[in-house]
C-alpha cells in the first residue's frame, strides 16, 4: 500500500530540493509545514501556495526548540505523516584548510538536526503505525574524500542512522527512506569543478517522491546510475581511492 503524505513537515525548505519537494507535495494536495532560517526565501515559496504551505522560522542547530515546534505544527495541521529531512550545509574546505568551526556547523546541520526531528517522528510514527520519513544523504556519504571531509563524515552518519531507525521501525509499519543523491544544480554545488550528470533540484524532488512512494522503506540512489558508481567507489582499495582527485 503507497503511504499517505498528506501532511508533510518539511525541514530545511526554503532552497534546493527541500523547497522542491515543497512544491510537488502541494501540487498533490498535501498540507506543508516549511522549516528554515531564510525567512524571505521561506515567505517567497508560502506565497506559491498559502492555503496549503505554512512556513515556521526554524535553525535546526537549535535542537532544544524541536519538540515544542513538532507538536505546535501537529496542532496546526490536525497531525503530521511525513517528515523530510532536506537541511544540509557543505561550506568551502580548501585543500589545506582545518577548520573546526565548519566541520561542527556540518555535524549540528547535517547529522544532529537531524537525528533531533527524526527521533520525534519515528516515536509518534511507530505508536501510530504508519508515517514516512525521508532524509537527503549524499553520495558523498560513500567513502572518504579528501576534499570535505566532515562533509562527507556528516553524509555517511545520516544514512547509517537513517538504516537503523529503518531497522528499527519499519517492524511497525514506519517507512523510513534513505535518498542519496548525486550531483544536483542548487545553491550548494553552483561554481563547484568537475559536476556530470547534474540534474535540477525538481528532477531529484521528483525521485526522491517515488522513491518514498513505494513504501518499503528504500534506500536509493538519485538519478539511480549513481547506484554503479557507488559500488565502484566502495569497492576501490583504500590505496587506489586515496590517489584520486576527489
Amino acid at each position: 500500500m503507497k503511504p499517505r503524505m498528506e501532511r508533510a513537515i518539511v525541514v530545511g525548505a526554503s532552497s534546493g530540493i527541500g523547497a522542491a519537494i515543497v512544491r510537488r507535495l502541494a501540487k498533490d494536495g498535501a498540507a506543508v509545514a516549511i522549516l528554515a532560517r531564510r525567512e524571505i526565501e521561506m515567505a517567497r515559496l508560502a506565497h506559491d501556495a498559502p492555503e496549503r504551505l505554512h512556513p515556521y522560522f526554524h535553525d535546526v542547530r537549535n535542537t532544544e526548540t524541536a519538540p515544542d515546534l513538532f507538536e505546535r505544527i501537529e496542532h496546526d495541521l490536525g497531525g503530521v505523516d511525513t517528515l523530510v529531512y532536506a537541511a544540509g550545509v557543505m561550506p568551502r574546505i580548501a585543500i589545506n584548510e582545518y577548520a573546526f568551526v565548519k566541520d561542527r556547523e556540518m555535524v549540528e546541520v547535517n547529522v544532529l538536526g537531524a537525528m533531533a526531528w527524526m527521533n520525534l517522528a519515528a516515536a509518534r510514527f511507530e505508536a501510530a503505525r504508519s508515517g514516512t520519513i525521508i532524509g537527503i544523504s549524499s553520495i558523498a556519504g560513500e567513502r572518504g574524500r579528501r576534499g570535505n571531509p566532515a562533509y562527507c563524515a556528516s553524509k555517511a552518519a545520516l544514512t547509517t542512522y537513517l538504516e537503523a531507525l529503518r531497522n528499527r521501525c519499519s517492524r511497525f509499519g514506519v517507512n523510513v527512506v534513505t535518498v542519496k543523491p548525486g550531483f544536483v544544480d542548487t545553491d550548494m554545488t553552483r561554481g563547484l569543478p568537475g559536476l556530470f550528470w547534474l540534474i535540477s533540484a525538481e528532477e531529484a524532488a521528483r525521485l526522491t517522491l517515488a522513491l518514498a512512494r513505494r513504501g518499503s522503506s528504500a534506500s536509493g540512489h538519485v538519478p539511480e546510475r549513481w547506484r554503479l558508481v557507488a559500488l565502484m567507489v566502495r569497492l576501490l582499495p583504500s590505496f587506489i581511492f586515496r590517489r584520486l582527485s576527489l
